[in-house]
């Protein structure tokens, strides 16, 4: 049969209009590249079916691509709540709507993986918001970024100070009846407990959350040398930030600190925003327990990404979000949580200790991915699950390009 020519022409327009999206999908979807965060080299890394599936090295980046960074996506294994949401307090309900909301803001800052993290409350709103994240961690829509949640407190030390802002009437002793009925609510995906081992039963509740598989670490406490370490015994694996949970005014030789950064079979958890230690506590802290033993975390709470100001938390406590982004407790003279995203913690890190971007992002991907037992994610390489970020570096300072969960492209910076 003769074409002509008119056909012909829409033919080639038709091939190339085709062409032209296969290889745009391919480059936006598909094959991501920039410089590999370990060693600054240039890779085109190749996905398919929400994984990894090749890193090809190359001579060098393609014309006119930027000079951006690839690393896995970031794990925060405490968020108390983002943008809004509270993970701890009721409100207005907590809401599949919300978990959504603070799931998406949360990629925007480089974060593909959480704990939402449930502090000291009545125990049937823990119950009933457990509840609520459990079915919200199933859809399909989060693609799988919240593995399990993060319980800080009940069972903490009741003392101002130690309690931190924790209200002190919903502090518990630790009781495993209890326990399970928050574990059976949570459909078995409480993967981590920060409780104090000073309590009474708080060693023998050590024990069988040990034993139940659960991640136990030790905070909001003040328990002697000797406890610290029957509790690391019993399987206690992790300080939840280290530093931050104690009383303003305490003993120099005997105090919760000491114990914990000796013994190096336990890891340390810390908040690196700028406000809750300073430079050379966590100089201190790194050069002792090392980049295996040390996992940047945020600590951030629904007050992050809000406007400055006074506000009031749902049991009725005044907090203050400055200017310079501290979350401040007036009436302990504690702050409250942090309003800094990881991504503030990685740059920090690195500006304060030396440490270079691949230490950095081992503590802040690589080593809670090993503590929870995700063994699909936190490092780049072929099998693992395609949770990347992409993002330049400049003065310390991270800024996210684009971010894929599974796969997909969840945001990226217009």
């Amino acid at each position: 049969m003769k074409r002509n020519k008119y056909q012909i022409k829409t033919n080639k327009v038709l091939f190339f209009l085709l062409a032209s999206f296969v290889l745009n999908s391919a480059w936006a979807g598909d094959r991501i590249v920039g410089l590999l965060y370990y060693d600054q080299s240039p890779v085109e890394i190749q996905l398919e079916d929400g994984k990894i599936q090749e890193i090809v090295r190359l001579e060098k980046l393609p014309e006119g691509a930027p000079a951006v960074y690839i690393a896995p996506g970031f794990i925060d294994n405490q968020v108390n709540g983002f943008a809004g949401i509270s993970f701890s307090f009721g409100g207005s309900d907590l809401t599949f709507a919300g978990v959504e909301k603070a799931t998406q803001e949360l990629w925007k800052k480089g974060v593909t993986t959480y704990l939402p993290t449930l502090t000291t409350n009545d125990h049937e709103l823990l119950i009933k918001n457990l509840k609520i994240l459990a079915k919200a961690s199933d859809d399909p829509k989060l693609l799988g970024s919240i593995p399990g949640f993060h319980m800080e407190g009940p069972y903490i030390n009741p003392e101002d100070g130690y309690r931190g802002a924790h209200p002190k009437k919903f502090v518990e002793l630790p009781d495993w009846k209890r326990f399970t009925e928050l574990i059976e609510a949570a459909d078995n995906k409480i993967l981590q407990v920060t409780l104090a081992p000073e309590l009474e039963g708080g060693l023998d509740f050590v024990s069988q959350c040990s034993r139940a598989g659960i991640v136990v670490a030790l905070g909001h406490h003040n328990a002697p040398a000797d406890v610290v370490t029957a509790a690391i015994d019993r399987g206690a694996k992790i300080a939840t930030h280290l530093g931050n949970g104690a009383a303003n005014m305490i003993n120099r030789h005997r105090n919760p600190f000491w114990s914990q950064l000796a013994d190096q079979r336990f890891m340390i958890s810390i908040i690196c925003d700028g406000f809750h230690l300073l430079p050379e506590e966590i100089q201190t802290f790194y050069q002792t327990k090392g980049v295996d033993r040390t996992i940047i975390t945020s600590d951030v709470t629904s007050y992050a990404a809000l406007d400055p100001g006074i506000y009031k938390t749902q049991t009725g406590e005044t907090i203050e979000l400055t200017e310079e982004g501290m979350l401040r407790y007036p009436a302990q003279n504690v702050l409250y949580g942090s309003a800094s995203a990881m991504t503030k913690g990685v740059g920090h890190i690195m500006e304060v200790t030396g440490c270079t971007l691949a230490q950095a992002v081992q503590m802040a991907s690589t080593n809670p991915a090993k503590l929870y037992g995700l063994n699909d994610r936190g490092v780049l390489e072929p099998g693992k699950r395609a949770d990347l970020i992409v993002f330049s570096l400049n003065d310390y300072r991270i800024d996210i390009q684009k971010t894929y969960v599974g796969g997909q492209l969840v945001y990226e910076q217009k």
